[in-house]
Parts: C-alpha cells; structure tokens; sequence
C-alpha cells in the first residue's frame, strides 16, 4: 500500500474534484463515453453539494501537480473513487477504498463497461447485487450496484 497522506476535501477542492475526476473518466472510460463533451458544469455543482454535505467525507491525496487521489463516502456507500491516470496502479485506488469501506461503506455504483473499476472491487470480495441502473450522463450507459460480503 502507498504512503500517502489522506486529507479532507474541502470547498475550496470543488474545481480540482471535478478535474480530478474527468482526467480519469477520459483515460479510464473512453471506451463509453468516447469523444461526448465532459459535462463539466454538472460535475462541478455535483462536487459543490457533496462538499457541503455534513453525511459525505471526501477524501484527497495531493502531489505537488494537484490532487491524485479521492474517494467519497457516507455512512453506508462509497460514492466516487478516483485516481489520476499517471499514479494508476500505485495503491491509492485501493486505498481509498479500504478507507471508504473502513468507514462503513458497504455498496456503491459503477460502470458496467468500468472493468478496472469492477476487478478492484471483485478482488477485495465485494459482488454485483444483481441491480442495475441508467448512468445520467449521455450516453447513459448501465451501472451496477456492487455489495460488501
């Protein structure tokens, strides 16, 4: 595991959440949403709620090119988990993770076609539930619920 050092998000994290996020929504799921424009906008307000949210712990990891990591939890889901392409494969993703799921998350949402995503969760136990939803970024693709064991 890395040694990074996890810290709260804050307000002030909305803009680099929302970067962070679309870095790696381009590099890891071109394959879904291929050349569609990242809806920036509706992220960024996204990021603004769930900053405000007393329930929701966002978590980041900085280097000094920005954030590298993040995950975002509540009492029972983990919401978003997401690391830059140029630290994938160092443990963060795991990490934040564990941290979520430590702090009791016990289901989340994910891309069906996110197979990186979807091994990472399989390898730590955790299983699809069997339900699935639309995505409410175009082009809609499915997400399936996965659950702790």
């Amino acid at each position: 595991m890395s040694a990074a050092q996890w810290r709260r998000a804050t307000a002030d994290d909305a803009v680099a959440l929302r970067d962070l996020e679309r870095v790696a929504s381009q590099v890891g799921l071109a394959h879904v949403f291929g050349e569609l424009p990242y809806p920036d906008d509706d992220v960024l307000a996204r990021w603004v709620l769930l900053l405000d949210d007393p329930e929701v712990s966002v978590e980041v990891v900085e280097d000094g090119q920005g954030l590298v990591a993040l995950a975002a939890h509540d009492g029972s889901t983990l919401r978003h988990l997401a690391v830059r392409p140029d630290h994938w494969s160092a443990g963060l993703g795991r990490e934040g993770f564990l941290r979520a799921e430590a702090a009791g998350a016990r289901r989340l949402w994910v891309l069906e076609a996110n197979a990186r995503a979807r091994r990472l969760y399989e390898s730590l136990g955790w299983a699809p539930s069997g339900v699935t939803q639309e995505c409410p970024w175009p082009p809609h693709p499915t997400e399936v619920e996965y659950a702790a064991p």
